[in-house]
């Protein structure tokens, strides 16, 4: 495949080698407006929003991924493997499915289990575990620690279903599941694959087992906390 892909109108070298994604367009717009310098629009294909700026000195892009592992990886996929991305950080928001996680806590993906066949078509002979980036991973626990920020460190459950049976999420709970959110398997996978690297970042935007919601303004706006670690991270790397 060549570019401009069916996804992404970009011209090759329009994104930088570290790319922010959040899964909701509008707020993909929101972190350029409102953090990047310089920025410039590179793909509005269906309404996904990637723009490219700078960010203390260093280029910076962002662009949405949209909802569920599908989504996320076709756009992964032509970031790393037809645009040169070297890194992607996706920044979402999960359900905490850990008693030890609380509304507007950030955690971080060290690994990701997930009830999706999404791995299924990378044709492994048995069961893949999809990890972050060890370098990425290093780098966002310096910055945190060194920022005082409160930060959770360990295993999603990326799901195709969003409304889920009773019961289900505390099977996971019990595991010692951090969170519940639709992409950073399938993202991971895709790294492994390309030899990039990725990381997953998440607030916690509502409790499933604990109860408790942030409101859908506070789900595109209100995530300045973990906006602003992601682009530190990126302007370390």
């Amino acid at each position: 495949m060549s570019i401009p892909t069916p996804h992404i109108s970009a011209k090759q070298g329009d994104f930088a080698e570290t790319v922010l994604m959040p899964g909701d367009p509008l707020r993909s717009e929101f972190v350029a407006k409102n953090c990047l310098e310089n920025i410039r629009l590179v793909n509005n294909v269906r309404g996904v929003q990637g723009y490219t700026g700078v960010y203390k000195g260093a280029p910076v892009s962002v662009m949405a991924s949209g909802m569920g592992m599908p989504s996320i990886g076709i756009y992964s996929h032509e970031l790393y493997n037809f645009y040169g991305v070297e890194n992607i950080i996706r920044i979402g928001s999960a359900g905490g499915i850990s008693r030890e996680v609380d509304l507007h806590d950030i955690v971080i993906a060290m690994g990701a289990c997930t009830d999706s066949s999404y791995i299924n078509h990378f044709d492994l002979p048995g069961t893949y575990a999809p990890i972050c980036s060890f370098d990425l991973l290093k780098t966002a626990s310096k910055i945190a620690d060194d920022s005082g920020i409160k930060y959770h460190v360990g295993n999603f459950l990326s799901t195709d279903v969003f409304y889920s049976f009773d019961g289900v999420n505390e099977k996971w709970s019990e595991m010692g599941i951090l969170c519940v959110e639709m992409e950073t398997a399938a993202l991971y996978a895709n790294a492994a694959k390309a030899s990039k690297s990725a990381l997953s970042i998440c607030t916690i935007s509502d409790h499933v087992i604990k109860g408790g919601s942030m409101s859908s303004f506070e789900r595109e706006r209100g995530f300045g906390e973990m906006i602003g670690f992601a682009l530190d991270i990126a302007a370390s790397i």
